[in-house]
């Protein structure tokens, strides 16, 4: 066989690369021509994988055949050779670089076709900011402000339904209970929980409307196939209870983030203006006294103007409210009505479009031209091996001649 009969089979790779190039490319193309959205078309640019691939296939055959020529004379090794490998080479090739596209094209997240969904409104999520500083323990509302806004938590809670409710319990740092509709749960970490259990005294409204934020930020649930500005979202408030008495951090600037996430805040500013004395107790809960500072004078916590501007300008900031305690109360029922309209708004339905997922039907074609890649041989030996076995040698023939002359 002469070196220009091989020609065609020396270029046959190059002409297989350029057609694969141009396959991607045409794949490519239809997909940024079809009616079809993806949720990640960030990921088509993956589609360059595949032409690398054939690349590198391309590169790999031409060294192998330029080490068979290196090895000996053409004609002499085509004799050699069982089967044609250029042709089950480039077929492998091929499924190989059309399973890697339409991987690339699953992982882009195809999506084809619609329908519309009714999207029930979920209930009001609502995150208690309760204040666990001393000065809650105070006793101008009987029980004491901390033990009377419990019991008018509670009684809050029995009215919910369906609504999430979370807590952020804070003094100088923040502890939480993670939003739940089961509202006995809520009520036992609300029961347990006392002043004393605080790690660290003092009062952080700041920090406890960070937190409240944070919480509400975790609980927001994901629903595939629709839109975020589709979604629907529960109404979301914080119930801030608190004396005022802040002794660290910006509230104000915590609050301009929940407004920008669309939070309301309530506020319930608790105490007297005269001041009252805080008790002191054991760990077995005995009274041992008042407070008292450096001076050994009892110390007084009061609800002051100063404190109060500051409560009614974080409500103001949010589009929400701030109630005064009345005297004896803590001021949950004042609140209640409005909880009561935001769960009337929430309780409405509407109608969303959802677009369909056809990521299934790009991987599986994918996954089985790669599957197939890896089950077809470098080349079909059998039945030129079958034709081989079925002559027999020369001399063999040769002899049978011979005796059938005689």
């Amino acid at each position: 066989m002469s070196p220009r009969a091989h020609a065609p089979s020396r270029a046959a790779k190059w002409i297989w690369l350029a057609a694969a190039v141009v396959a991607i490319g045409a794949l490519a193309g239809l997909a940024l021509l079809l009616p079809i959205t993806w949720r990640r078309a960030d990921l088509l640019w993956l589609l360059a994988l595949p032409g690398l691939a054939a690349l590198l296939l391309a590169l790999d055959w031409h060294r192998k055949e330029r080490a068979t020529r290196r090895f000996g004379d053409a004609t002499t090794l085509a004799g050699l050779t069982l089967g044609r490998p250029n042709a089950w080479r480039m077929l492998r090739g091929s499924a190989m670089v059309l399973g890697l596209c339409f991987v690339v094209f699953g992982l882009a997240g195809p999506q084809y076709g619609s329908r519309t969904r009714v999207l029930h409104k979920r209930g009001v999520d609502i995150v208690i900011a309760l204040d666990f500083s001393k000065s809650m323990l105070a006793r101008d509302v009987r029980p004491s402000r901390i033990e009377r806004a419990k019991a008018e938590l509670m009684r809050l809670m029995d009215d919910l339904d369906g609504d999430r409710v979370g807590v952020v319990a804070f003094a100088g740092e923040t502890m939480e209970f993670p939003m739940t509709v089961d509202y006995s749960a809520v009520g036992l970490f609300l029961r347990d929980m006392g002043p004393y259990d605080m790690p660290v005294g003092g009062t952080a409204i700041g920090r406890a409307l960070v937190a409240s934020r944070r919480l509400l930020e975790r609980s927001r649930p994901t629903m595939e196939g629709v839109d975020p500005s589709d979604r629907a979202q529960a109404s979301q408030v914080v119930l801030l209870l608190t004396d005022g008495e802040d002794h660290e951090g910006d509230p104000l600037a915590a609050a301009d983030e929940l407004s920008r996430a669309g939070v309301k805040v309530f506020v319930v500013g608790i105490g007297s203006r005269t001041g009252e004395p805080i008790p002191t107790y054991t760990a077995d809960g005995t009274w041992t006294g008042y407070l008292r500072d450096e001076n050994n004078d009892v110390v007084m916590t009061a609800l002051t103007p100063e404190n109060e501007t500051q409560l009614r300008q974080i409500a103001e900031r949010t589009g929400g409210s701030y109630f005064r305690a009345r005297e004896g109360t803590v001021g949950v029922d004042q609140i209640r009505q409005r909880l009561r309209e935001l769960q009337q708004e929430e309780r409405e339905s509407r109608r969303v479009t959802v677009h369909e997922d056809r990521f299934a039907i790009a991987l599986l074609p994918g996954f089985l031209l790669l599957v197939l890649e890896r089950l077809l041989p470098e080349a079909w030996i059998g039945l030129r091996r079958r034709r081989r076995s079925r002559q027999p040698p020369r001399a063999t023939r040769g002899a049978l001649s011979a005796e059938v002359k005689r």
